[in-house]
């Protein structure tokens, strides 16, 4: 089934603002021109054909994909992955652009999704197999896959109640994609219903749990760490780290953990803000409130007088954490909000704080409020509060890890179920 003529004629007329966006955000001539004919054409050469194409559109979604992602190339499959942002590709590029997976791996922007290119796109890469994850559907995408013969299976989806009703806004358009899908491998059972509700036939769809639950820190950032701390002199300082934060988060944050910051010598804050444009801005942010900051991008490291590190690099989310002993997950006490993900600090063990707004993340955080094994936060004073209690205490923060370590646990698997699934299509 074609796609509406309104939803080209649409697309046509945003192509423009979309243009001038990527431009505003690129951060060098050489990434702008490079980010333009990835979504623009001309492609860039496919390194291999007949590859498992993972769609994943940012950081979240590239690190569900991971253990997959890597469960393939270790098999000796190419793969190619599309990401839609910038923090997502520079992801996926430093977790498997190197040794041993150099030949088999290539990450590029996802084109948009005007019916030319895509089409362009899948006759020069020729792909095997579309895996999307998560919410990740794009008409023109899933219109044209079968005219190469290209299964679509939705991984590890998940779909709350307030994007099921915009999906429900334009139901042909969304029946239309769904009768595109080969299968969906829902999170849950809410997500399956939901789905269904609007169109999906029953019969494609399995609830097989939540993928990021079976999550592992790659080995190269635990080693790195442990350079960092010898050659930091990291050992007895107290760190926490603000992570894939939003604005105003930063600037809250550090105001209220201030005084704790210059009583005590010892506390190090890592912050870790989530879009690459506001590095600058989260540098004034901490001058401004006159605390000793370096830079990650400058090559700077930590002093014996340093109270803030400004990661603002790409790719390194993993590094920062295995440094901490406790951490808050941001984008939760913006309006609107809706959080990120909790399971990567929990994977390594760092006592976790978020704030009220975590909508995108519901039924894994929620699992883990009622084991008390995360804690929930109201304002920025209370999280700086709470975060400097977990540092000082490490009882409690061990208490909570215990919790956070058996939910971990319990809810592990949906990787194995996933792999069998796909197998099927290879």
């Amino acid at each position: 089934m074609a796609t509406p003529f309104w939803y080209n004629a649409a697309l046509s007329l945003v192509k423009p603002l979309y243009r001038s966006r990527i431009r505003k955000r690129a951060t060098s001539p050489e990434q702008l021109q490079q980010e333009l004919l990835e979504r623009f054409g001309p492609f860039q050469p496919p390194k291999n054909l007949q590859t498992i194409w993972f769609h994943v559109v940012s950081v979240g979604e590239t690190n569900a994909a991971q253990p997959l992602i890597e469960h393939y190339l270790k098999l000796g499959h190419p793969v190619l992955v599309t990401n839609t942002t910038k923090t997502g590709q520079a992801r996926a590029k430093s977790l498997f652009l190197k040794v041993p997976y150099l030949e088999l791996f290539q990450a590029v922007y996802l084109p948009a999704d005007q019916k030319r290119l895509i089409r362009e796109f899948y006759q020069l890469y020729q792909p095997k197999l579309l895996l999307l994850m998560e919410t990740e559907l794009w008409p023109n995408l899933l219109d044209q896959a079968p005219n190469f013969k290209v299964p679509c299976l939705l991984l590890n989806a998940r779909l709350s109640e307030k994007s099921a009703q915009g999906y429900a806004k334009v139901r042909g358009l969304t029946r239309g994609m769904l009768r595109q899908l080969s299968g969906l491998l829902a999170q849950d059972i809410a997500t399956q219903q939901r789905y269904i509700g609007l169109g999906m036939a029953a019969e494609k769809t399995r609830v097989l749990g939540n993928i990021k639950f079976d999550i592992s820190a790659p080995a190269v950032f635990f080693d790195q760490a442990q350079q960092m701390n010898r050659d930091w002199t990291l050992q007895g300082r107290k760190i926490m780290t603000l992570a894939s934060t939003h604005a105003p988060e930063e600037q809250q944050l550090l105001a209220a953990l201030k005084p704790a910051l210059e009583a005590n010598p010892q506390l190090l804050c890592i912050v870790v803000p989530r879009h690459p444009e506001r590095f600058d801005e989260v540098f004034e942010a901490a001058q401004s409130l006159g605390l000793t900051t370096q830079r990650r991008s400058l090559g700077q490291q930590v002093e014996f007088d340093t109270q803030v590190y400004l990661a603002d690099s790409m790719g390194e989310m993993w590094l920062w954490y295995a440094l901490s002993q406790a951490c808050y997950v941001g984008g939760s006490l913006n309006e609107p909000g809706g959080g990120h993900n909790i399971l990567e600090p929990v994977a390594l063990n760092v006592a976790t704080i978020l704030g009220r707004n975590y909508f995108n993340f519901q039924t894994i955080v929620d699992e883990f409020i009622q084991a008390d094994a995360v804690k929930v936060v109201q304002d920025a004073e209370q999280a700086a509060h709470v975060l400097i209690e977990l540092l000082e205490d490490s009882k409690k923060a061990k208490a909570l890890n215990i919790q956070a370590q058996k939910i971990l646990q319990q809810n592990q698997g949906s990787l194995e179920r996933h792999i069998q699934v796909i197998d099927q299509y290879l």
